[in-house]
């Protein structure tokens, strides 16, 4: 039996690898917006496993499932013998007996990589404590819509280091892009986490220093899942390290402006940010369904040719 590929962290991927999809993602989202039916995946079945709560990661794939003709079947843990101790590795050996590709969204990324190494199908990172792949997918092809090639060009990211600031990392070293990074003290990268080398990264105690001359500025909420107990200390630690009108005036004209979303005007960023012109945060939404497909449709068909 051939081993299955997985999308577990960024870096699983060659930056050739992640071109091809970024070109499949302009293919087939084009077909989308034409009403062209486009159904590679017929009789496949997408099983969604949610430890941690989601709009846009179910939403998407299993949309974006259906509209390449397969089917998507969500499972909850608490709904399931995941949630009554079951361990992962048998789990995973059932599961994959009875579908085709399986995304996870948990807390630990130990869980993800338990599953895969257990799975003889392929296997996404909806999401984990430490890394959101998919959710930079998403965010650089919607770079290359509005501003082409991030090679070369500067990533500020303002506010905690998560799992989403960690998988930027992770994609600066793959396509050789600079990530400045400016949080409170004590909210500092893991570089163990991240696998941060060179010149692909830079530590700023100013978050306008992090800014400046940036091709992109991006945030997230100051506090993630998992983490609620810590909100008001989090809120007063992160007071400085909001995205407004004058961080978004130091980064360069042409500035884009994202967030992974939802978002909490008035804290991590400004409404006068999310809202106005350099936002493109509707577009990278969205994009989390068509960089989705193409996903799949890789792990699952390989290079497709049409």
């Amino acid at each position: 039996m051939k081993t299955p590929r997985h999308f577990l962290e960024f870096r699983d991927f060659s930056s050739a690898e992640l071109d091809y999809l970024f070109e499949r993602t302009r293919w087939i989202k084009n077909e989308f917006k034409s009403y062209r039916q486009y159904w590679p995946l017929v009789d496949r079945t997408l099983v969604m496993i949610f430890e941690k709560a989601s709009t846009r990661t179910r939403l998407s794939f299993e949309a974006g499932m259906q509209q390449l003709g397969g089917s998507a079947i969500y499972l909850n843990t608490r709904d399931s013998q995941l949630g009554r101790g079951e361990p992962v590795e048998d789990a995973a050996k059932v599961m994959s007996r009875m579908s085709d590709i399986v995304m996870i969204r948990t807390f630990e990324q130990d869980i993800v990589e338990r599953f895969a190494a257990n799975s003889r199908v392929p296997v996404i990172n909806g999401l984990t404590n430490e890394y959101h792949p998919c959710q930079i997918l998403a965010d650089i092809y919607t770079f290359i819509e509005h501003r082409g090639d991030i090679r070369g060009k500067t990533v500020a990211w303002i506010g905690d280091s998560n799992n989403v600031c960690n998988t930027w990392l992770q994609a600066a070293e793959v396509f050789g892009f600079k990530v400045n990074v400016s949080t409170p003290p004590g909210y500092e990268v893991e570089p163990d986490r991240a696998g941060i080398h060179g010149t692909h990264f830079e530590a700023f105690a100013d978050p306008m220093g992090a800014a400046r001359d940036a091709d992109l500025v991006t945030t997230d909420v100051w506090t993630s899942m998992g983490f609620e107990a810590e909100n008001e200390e989090r809120k007063r630690d992160f007071a400085e390290w909001q995205v407004d009108a004058d961080m978004m005036k130091v980064a360069k004209p042409w500035a884009l402006f994202m967030h992974c979303l939802p978002a909490h005007r008035g804290e991590e960023v400004a409404a006068e940010v999310i809202d106005g012109a350099q936002s493109v945060v509707w577009d990278e939404a969205e994009n989390r369904l068509h960089t989705q497909k193409a996903l799949m449709e890789f792990l699952l068909l390989g290079k497709v040719k049409i």
